[in-house]
């Protein structure tokens, strides 16, 4: 876990890396950055799995687990925005309930693998009951979610990968956020 404090933190985000990927993901830097600039504390949280060298993710109850036992030891202040790419984003869809947040950010939300849209993973996105924000690129294989009560789409001119600045659409729904406190 990387914990970036905020100087005077009026909230939190914890957020989670993409299956194969980690922390270090473009897109979860940049919101890092307008997230500290916001007044949020960041932690950018690596799985388990990760961390003992394994590149395939662990079953997603394993995944859940480590992710609820880390937001509960962090013991942040302040409303508490979860969120990741990818299967992070899952993961924190997943677990919304469970670890109190007020909002879930996600980034290239998997709605199915490319080209099986008959496997679709959207009841986890559906069974957020807190405000969510996508942001979804508008080429991404796994699909576009759509738009709905409670749920904000974005869509950026990118892939999967999100090799584009997603500050514009991060800030002012973080901002929405605190200001709810």
């Amino acid at each position: 876990m990387h914990l970036h404090a905020a100087d005077e933190p009026r909230g939190a985000l914890v957020l989670g890396h993409g299956a194969g990927g980690g922390v270090g993901a473009r897109d979860l830097t940049t919101v890092r950055d307008v997230a500290l600039a916001e007044g949020f504390t960041v932690a950018l949280v690596e799985q388990p799995y990760r961390v003992a060298g394994r590149r395939s993710p662990a079953p997603a109850t394993q995944l859940d687990a480590a992710w609820v036992a880390v937001i509960a030891a962090l013991g942040l202040d302040g409303p508490l925005v979860t969120g990741g790419r990818s299967s992070g984003a899952r993961v924190a869809c997943r677990t919304a309930a469970q670890t109190g947040a007020a909002g879930v950010l996600c980034l290239a939300f998997p709605v199915h693998p490319p080209g099986r849209p008959e496997k679709s993973r959207l009841a986890e996105l559906d069974a957020v009951r807190v405000p969510v924000l996508v942001v979804q690129g508008t080429r991404d294989p796994f699909g576009m979610p759509p738009r709905r009560r409670g749920r904000t789409v974005v869509q950026v001119e990118a892939d999967h990968a999100l090799r584009t600045d997603v500050s514009g659409a991060v800030r002012p729904w973080l901002r929405r956020r605190l200001r709810r406190r």
